[in-house]
């Protein structure tokens, strides 16, 4: 009879088991699994496929990029294609190369070779080599940070102003900020708080808000979901959606939640060991029966 309950709770176990990020599988499929099996299913992305999903009309291109830190290079020949006012999520495995993205466009890595451009075709500028200030001041790139990158002793104003330090003047920086309360009651309402009292939402929001002080062109945006109740995690989109199809922001998002990022973003890339192994449109790889299996719960 023992045997009979343990066996009943094994096999319970074994359907409660979690899939990767999210969703009920039969097993637990490892990391070194998922990246296995992302590599089978792995296809051939023509870069002519990246320009057709980006519009024919990038406004963000990646070429051939091979990047890292230090001498390790985790990226390979990386291409990557976003029009204006288009969404990018980019999902895989851990150490598929995601965040490296994010921070080699903003600066944060060693390029090896390729290209990081940034515009349109007409007046484009090759970022490469730029530091993080010069992208946010030159080329309008704003990198939301994944998470606890607010100044907690700080008033939600304090963090506000903080998000303008390389404007010619704190007066321009507080105008700016004053711009931010009126499109945001709810942080307007908490202007005064120290920012370690608002929620997890509230300081997501906050982290958002800060960004846009600079009225960024391109918004890099890691684990927007990360820690947060299911009641934030559709606020904090909602909010991106507006930043996106109401203000024409470009957004380029790294999301664990691959089911989330994928039915919010235009274009969706599947990424293995710092290469593409899928790309097409969001609702497309949220269609795509092996990328539901593994990314999905499906």
């Amino acid at each position: 009879m023992a045997e009979e309950q343990q066996e009943t709770s094994a096999e319970r176990a074994k359907r409660k088991a979690g899939g990767y990020h999210m969703g009920g599988v039969e097993s637990v499929i490892s990391v070194e699994q998922v990246v296995a099996q992302t590599r089978a299913i792995a296809e051939e992305v023509p870069i002519e496929k990246l320009a057709a999903l980006a519009n024919n009309d990038p406004f963000v291109e990646i070429k051939d990029l091979k990047a890292g830190y230090g001498k390790m290079e985790i990226l390979h020949d990386l291409n990557l294609q976003v029009a204006k006012g288009q969404s990018l999520c980019l999902i895989g495995p851990n150490g598929a190369g995601k965040s490296t993205i994010l921070h080699s466009i903003y600066g944060f890595t060693n390029i090896f070779s390729g290209s990081i451009e940034i515009g349109p075709a007409d007046n484009r500028q090759n970022v490469t080599k730029l530091s993080p200030n010069q992208k946010l001041m030159k080329a309008g790139i704003a990198y939301i940070l994944q998470d606890k990158s607010i100044f907690p002793d700080m008033t939600v104003e304090e963090n506000l102003w903080m998000g303008g330090f390389l404007m010619d003047t704190p007066t321009k920086a507080r105008e700016a900020a004053e711009r931010v309360f009126a499109k945001y009651d709810r942080l307007a309402q908490r202007r005064t708080h120290k920012a370690k009292v608002l929620s997890g939402g509230e300081r997501r929001l906050l982290e958002i808000s800060r960004a846009l002080v600079m009225d960024p062109e391109v918004l890099l945006v890691d684990e927007p979901s990360i820690g947060l109740e299911p009641r934030f995690i559709d606020m904090v989109f909602e909010i991106l959606d507006d930043l996106q199809h109401g203000e024409g922001k470009t957004i380029i998002m790294v999301e664990q939640n691959a089911k989330k990022g994928l039915e919010f973003a235009d274009i969706g890339y599947v990424l293995v060991s710092g290469e593409l192994a899928i790309a097409g449109k969001g609702d497309e790889l949220l269609e795509n029966p092996e990328v539901g299996r593994l990314f999905l719960g499906g």
